[in-house]
């Protein structure tokens, strides 16, 4: 059944659009002819054209020809197949993204009125409602918008592929952006065909497991791509515009900074040791350092401006006498011999930092490090000082004026480092710390009130529990686990000295329930010097946040309360004075989902975010919310602008963090101009959130939440009903989807259940919904809503149903957790669902609980379709439903060949090629659906 209602007659401004699609598809078919031979062409042909007229006539007769043409295959050419239709998905992708760029500029272009999500448009927004220049001050100065980078096992795509995907892209943006001769055109149509038959003859797959020395690499990219190119930009937009708008002098601090967790997230990948930590962070420092030295050199070159035509200032005059050029040539160039002065204390910095950098080697090798990167920022606004004072504006406000900004932002450290750890280490480690120090071995036995008063004890004694905490020697008495957590807290002591707190600044707690657990961990870092003080009769310095994670619903019940608590003890409330009284929060979306169903854990985040703003202003405590997000609405993705404007009265508060995760990072931020809106759609919502308060009912209509509490309570009884109350639902879960094959890829260093069980609670959220994906059910998007709305609208008849349009209608959070369900839906087929079920050999079993699942998406379809109105999915969104038509076709054929190849290798065929077409499909699909993990 296709729900999905094929948009009228395509728009005009859609046209470029297809005629990309179509061109890259006929150098595609052109490569495939040239490589594959005219007989492959053909089969690929007939496959795509029955999987084509499938999807619009829904008849059994094409489907069961396409399954015949496909079940006909030999693996090779399964495999011809399989890449073939992947590689027609990444030029889709590609050709949308551009798309998007396009009707953006005509957008621009065009004078059109700013969309939401627009720096623009929030701004205007904010000037109409007469926000004063002290508020907006007020809110610059204590904002922090910080997307965070993860690691996660849902990226399948190998950087190879994604450095050829990006030269496409750009040769394809040629076309469309400069005025080509015919010859031009010709030449640029050859250089996307190379690219093309370079994708088609590289390897898709990783041939060995990422590490995690891959993976905080990989992740860098992203900063060469986007984010130490168009951050400063942003900036400098902001500038203007705030200058336009308001006042000159308002000014734009650093609130905009892009975290990572790649390296410093140790919970359950045992791969991430203090070794690999130190490294990340001199990886980070390594990039900055040559985007400086590269930025630096450049500006050397270009600001030629001779003091015979110009008057610097005398400040600029002390610096380029200090310079080490003595060259004639440049006698009368004082911005050229400053820069060269700059450029060698960079470089001697790097040097000391202990940076090999290929780079143009300085005039002076025994230059003055900088100590730190406010002397640097102190040169370069020597320079830009200079240039305003002799009417040079121009010159200020460009490229030296980005590297400043730079500077501010990435200093010698470029990215802030997250670690974090479960609380389960922590409590191990802690015990053994207590028992080798003290012969007190029952620190686990005690309840959490006498843990409280031990550690609070310890603590304010301030006393460290290793004698010699610097000596190797001193750690060899502990277990390799408590080793390892001890070493990390040392290691990152070291950082702190060599790179500047800014470099590490948070560890976050997984799984925290307890207060106990955070004093565990405060009591951890005091041992590396990274708690200082906090005796009766000295004050507590803190210098990395404590941050806990609140990942399951009943911890998200528990939140406040814990909370509560621990604002209630004047020792940590000391400790928390000197982190400027903020608390950071980190809420997870991905545990909460597997643990309660899509309904349920929306709402227990909503409400948990409620009850901490109303704790935390208790207490007089600056609350930071950190969403722990990932790409798909199962694990809290969706629209970041919607999301944040969803949130609950006073939880954005002017800072907010967001982990950007999985296939995710590469679709927001591997395209310059994309990543560029994305990060300003960040700044923009959370001064909409924070400024307009937009929550719509939210504060004035307690009614919807009883009536959501009463839908959370179904939805939450359906999930946990069928996931981990049917017998035999794990053993279904195993069969009717490629998750032991999802573990065989080179995906990721993270393993993919945290213990070596078939329990679905052991198994990890991230894999958990990818599957879901893979095998086209995407159950955590949506399960358990069907039900919850028809028991609802039984007991409160047209009267309710009527409350839930209101609600949808005037509350921004449940006509989000609609859209984003109506999305996820959209992607489902339960036709397709029903081949995976196949595969579940227990017939009975089979038929329970696919039987269920598919009466429940029926249900919800229906309920979704009676709330909003609509009578087909995407029906708001017709750009998306015209995409996903498109690509469908060629998502389709991949599914059925992946069932067919899984079944063949779980009867013991061995045979490499079969299990490498797994592999592929598995990529494949996910390029797809995109938003698959």
């Amino acid at each position: 059944m296709n729900l999905i209602a094929a948009p009228s007659d395509i728009s005009s401004k859609d046209l470029p659009l297809r005629d990309d699609v179509r061109l890259l598809g006929r150098i595609l078919g052109d490569t495939l002819r040239e490589q594959e031979g005219e007989e492959s062409f053909q089969l690929i042909e007939n496959v795509r054209r029955a999987a084509v007229r499938f999807r619009k006539t829904q008849d059994d007769r094409d489907r069961v020809q396409l399954e015949q043409t496909l079940d006909a295959l030999s693996p090779g050419e399964t495999l011809v197949v399989v890449r073939a239709f992947s590689y027609f998905s990444q030029l889709s992708n590609i050709a949308e993204d551009l798309h998007h760029n396009r009707r953006h500029r005509a957008h621009l272009k065009a004078g059109s009125a700013p969309k939401d999500g627009s720096l623009l448009l929030a701004l205007e927004r904010i000037g109409e409602k007469h926000i004063g220049n002290k508020a907006l001050q007020a809110f610059l100065d204590g904002a922090l918008v910080s997307p965070v980078l993860t690691a996660h096992p849902t990226e399948v795509q190998r950087k190879s592929i994604l450095d050829c995907q990006l030269i496409i892209s750009r040769l394809l943006s040629e076309r469309d952006r400069t005025g080509m001769t015919p010859d031009e055109l010709a030449d640029n149509e050859e250089a996307l065909h190379r690219f093309v038959l370079i994708l088609w003859q590289t390897r898709m797959l990783r041939t060995s497991r990422l590490t995690v020395h891959d993976e905080i690499t990989n992740g860098l990219e992203y900063y060469r791509y986007t984010f130490l190119s168009e951050i400063p930009k942003i900036y400098a937009n902001l500038e203007k515009q705030m200058e336009t708008r308001f006042d000159k002098d308002i000014r734009i601090p650093p609130l905009l900074r892009v975290g990572s967790w790649i390296g410093g997230d140790r919970d359950g990948n045992p791969f991430v040791t203090h070794d690999v930590m130190q490294d990340a962070v001199q990886q980070h420092s390594s990039l900055v350092f040559e985007h400086y030295l590269s930025e630096t050199h450049i500006l050397g070159t270009r600001l030629s401006l001779t003091d015979r035509l110009v008057e610097v200032s005398d400040e600029l005059r002390r610096l380029s006498d200090a310079s080490p050029d003595k060259a004639a040539s440049r006698d009368d160039e004082p911005y050229r011999r400053a820069l060269i002065l700059v450029y060698s204390r960079l470089s001697a910095t790097a040097r000391h930092l202990g940076h090999k950098i290929s780079h143009r080697p300085p005039v002076d090798k025994h230059a003055q490090p900088y100590a730190a990167p406010q002397e640097f920022i102190n040169d370069l606004d020597v320079l830009i000082d200079s240039l305003f004072k002799h009417g040079a504006v121009y010159l200020a406000r460009g490229r030296i004026a980005c590297l400043r900004r730079a500077a501010e932002v990435f200093g010698f450290h470029l990215a802030p480092l997250d670690m974090r750890q479960h609380s389960a280490i922590h409590e191990q480690t802690v015990s053994e710390l207590f028992s080798h120090s003290s012969g007190k071995a029952n620190y686990r036995d005690l309840d959490e009130a006498a843990r409280r008063d031990v550690l609070l004890e310890t603590l304010q004694a301030g006393k460290p529990l290793i004698r010699d905490p610097l000596s190797p020697d001193s750690l060899r008495q502990y277990s390799p686990v408590a080793q390892s957590e001890l070493r990390i807290m040392q290691a990152a002591a070291q950082i702190h000295q060599r790179y500047g707190r800014d470099a590490l600044p948070n560890h976050i707690i997984s799984k925290t329930d307890a207060v106990s657990d955070m004093l565990e961990l405060a009591l951890m870092l005091q041992q590396a010097g990274l708690l200082e003080g906090g005796t009766l009769s000295t004050t507590p310095q803190l210098h990395i946040n404590i941050v806990p994670l609140f990942e399951t619903i009943e911890d998200l019940r528990g939140c406040g309360a814990i909370m509560d608590e621990l604002f209630a003890i004047p020792w940590y409330r000391k400790l928390l004075a000197s982190r400027g009284n903020t608390q950071e929060v980190m809420l997870g979306y991905s545990d909460s989902n597997k643990d309660g169903g899509y309904l349920t854990a929306n709402w227990e985040l909503y409400k948990a975010e409620v009850n901490l703003v109303k704790v935390f202003a208790r207490h007089g405590v600056e609350l930071r919310l950190f969403h722990g997000r990932g790409g798909t609405v199962g694990r809290g993705g969706g629209p970041s602008y919607e999301a944040i404007l969803a949130q609950p009265p006073g939880s954005v508060n002017g800072q907010i963090r967001i982990t950007e995760q999985g296939e995710v990072i590469a679709s927001k931020y591997s395209d310059p101009e994309i990543g560029r809106r994305n990060l300003e759609t960040l700044i923009a919502a959370t001064m909409e959130a924070t400024l307009l308060h937009h929550h719509g009912a939210d504060s004035t209509m307690p009614e919807y939440h009883r009536i959501m509490d009463t839908l959370s309570e179904d939805a939450f009884a359906a999930y946990r009903k069928l996931v981990y109350e049917t017998p035999g639902f794990a053993d279904y879960f195993f069969s009717a989807t490629p998750i032991r094959e999802i573990a065989e890829l080179n995906i990721g260093s993270r393993p993919s259940s945290r213990k070596a069980s078939d329990r679905i609670e052991d198994l990890r959220a991230i894999p958990w919904v990818f599957s879901w994906g893979l095998n086209r059910t995407l159950l955590p998007g949506w399960f358990g809503f069907g039900s919850a709305v028809k028991q609802f609208a039984a007991r409160e008849g047209d009267a309710g149903l009527a409350q839930l349009q209101a609600m949808y209608n005037n509350w921004a959070f449940f006509r989000g957790l609609m859209s984003n369900m109506d999305m996820v839906l959209s992607k489902t087929d339960m036709g397709i669902a029903s081949r995976y079920a196949g595969m579940v050999k227990d017939a009975a079993l089979r038929e329970r609980i696919f039987g269920a699942i598919n009466s429940e998406w029926e249900s919800t379809v229906e309920m979704l379709f009676a709330v909003t109105g609509n009578t087909t999915l995407l029906q708001d969104n017709p750009a998306f439903a015209r995409s996903l038509l498109t690509r469908m076709p060629y998502i389709d054929p991949l599914n059925h060949l992946q069932v067919a190849l899984l079944e063949r290798h779980r009867a013991g065929d061995k045979d490499e090629l079969v299990k490498r077409a797994i592999h592929l499909t598995i990529n494949g699909i996910a390029t797809g659906l995109r938003n698959s993990g």
